[in-house]
């Protein structure tokens, strides 16, 4: 696969992780150094067993630096989002960094579960795991009873 197969396949999930993870401008930064870092380095990296896995985490290391302060999530515009629970955005933010970017990745993004522990190069088990505590603190922090 040449690196330019791999971005257009494998770049959108880097992206979408590190935003969910970072807020939009480490996030996408992050993804920036990481894929700039794979394209330099693409004869070793495209030899690994799960180079998406391994440049999600340089990505997460570049987003760390850039980060100075708590990830704050932007309110979206009242006027654009109807039925939008106001707390949601505090309670995403609260969540820790592996329970929000797996909430995002399969409830936000619609990545199925395996898609997600490949990129974040962790078990099935694992990304279940964090799915299971998240939606247990947003429900606990929304004060939500049931699911419909």
């Amino acid at each position: 696969m040449t690196f330019e197969e791999f971005v257009a396949e494998h770049g959108p999930r880097i992206r979408a992780a590190l935003v969910s993870a970072y807020g939009p401008q480490a996030g996408l930064d992050g993804a920036s150094e990481a894929l700039a870092y794979g394209w330099e380095e693409w004869g070793r990296v495209s030899a690994m067993d799960n180079p998406t896995g391994y440049l999600f985490r340089v990505g997460q290391s570049a987003a760390r630096r850039l980060t100075r302060v708590p990830t704050r999530l932007p309110a979206p515009p009242a006027d654009e989002v109807r039925n939008f629970e106001p707390g949601l955005l505090p309670a995403l933010a609260a969540l820790s960094d592996g329970q929000r970017i797996c909430v995002a990745m399969v409830h936000g993004y619609g990545y199925p579960i395996v898609e997600v522990a490949r990129l974040l190069d962790v078990s099935h088990a694992t990304v279940r795991t964090h799915l299971l505590r998240a939606m247990t603190n947003l429900r606990s922090a929304l004060e939500v009873d049931h699911v419909d």
